[in-house]
């Protein structure tokens, strides 16, 4: 699986796709996860991810939108 174009992966979040720190931290998880060798564990990992990544984004996007 070929994650190299990550920035994709959240179409809509702007500030998350210019963020060099948060695009390397994902691209890390991403490399790592590539290595499970058991592929429905691997796509379970990184589904979780996102889903985590998703409500973390959620709350972070309201903090903003409050000031």
């Amino acid at each position: 699986m070929n994650y190299r174009n990550i920035s994709n992966l959240n179409e809509g979040k702007d500030w998350k796709n210019t963020n060099k720190k948060y695009l390397e931290e994902l691209q890390k998880f991403l490399d790592l996860a590539d290595n499970i060798e058991n592929e429905d564990l691997r796509k379970h990992i990184i589904c979780q991810m996102l889903r985590c990544d998703k409500v973390l984004t959620e709350i972070a996007e309201s903090i903003i939108n409050k000031e």
